[in-house]
């Protein structure tokens, strides 16, 4: 289970949101380099990135900082927000991103991620980001009536590295993940699924660790990292612990 720390970015700082409203941003970091620096020596094996301007834009917004992360720290990078072509997707892994994540384009283009995940195996993943079921698209700014099972299993065999089920609203209101919804999701597709919206307490990363979530690849954790309700080192420690048992 891989714990993913997330940086946010808006006007080139490190933010939280709540349920992906633009309007309740909290700055967390001037500096998102020095806070991806800090998670890289707390142990974290992995980053999780997201150019909120960009997922607004349907562009990279966030671009320098998001270089000064990647010139900051050596671990593996995966990065979402404003990615809709194929340029978009080479250019990023040119810089040094190991996987680009692609939301609203998987809902509006899904043959543009079959024909990327085809020419970068195991570098692309699926942001997933659910409201009641239903995916919402455009930095969540507008809902579908598509469901999310249903727009995962049309990239069941496209080599896609990892699906990112986001709960959007629990996302940045520290109520404990959506457990039980993304289990059944994970356990009804055959790609691997990152937990997302909502994780705020060491008990979360426990339930992570139950047998019943053998299939999830690991969770991100946001808000309650930045704000000290998850003890980074505690959490580690605790999947250190169960990869060791």
């Amino acid at each position: 289970m891989i714990l993913f720390p997330a940086i946010d970015l808006k006007n080139g700082e490190a933010v939280r949101l709540q349920q992906g409203d633009m309007a309740r941003a909290t700055v967390f970091n001037r500096d998102p380099a020095a806070q991806a620096r800090d998670f890289e020596t707390l142990g974290f094996e992995w980053l999780h990135l997201v150019d909120l301007d960009g997922a607004f834009a349907g562009k990279p917004v966030n671009a320098l900082a998001v270089a000064a992360i990647l010139k900051a720290v050596k671990i593996p990078v995966q990065l979402g927000g404003g990615i809709r072509n194929l340029a978009t997707v080479e250019s990023w892994l040119r810089e040094g991103v190991t996987r680009v994540i692609i939301g609203t384009a998987a809902v509006r283009d899904p043959q543009f991620v079959k024909d990327a995940a085809r020419k970068f195996p195991n570098r692309i993943a699926v942001g997933i980001d659910a409201r009641r079921g239903k995916v919402a698209v455009s930095g969540w700014a507008e809902e579908t009536e598509l469901g999310a099972l249903e727009l995962a299993r049309l990239f069941e065999d496209a080599g896609v590295a990892a699906i990112i089920h986001t709960d959007v609203e629990r996302d940045g209101m520290l109520q404990g993940l959506n457990l039980d919804a993304t289990i059944a999701f994970a356990d009804a597709i055959r790609i691997p699924v990152i937990a997302s919206g909502g994780l705020a307490s060491i008990d979360d990363v426990k339930k992570l660790l139950e047998p019943r979530a053998h299939k999830l690849e690991g969770a991100i954790a946001g808000r309650a990292l930045y704000d000290g309700r998850l003890d980074a080192r505690a959490a580690l420690d605790l999947i250190h612990s169960a990869k060791a048992a």
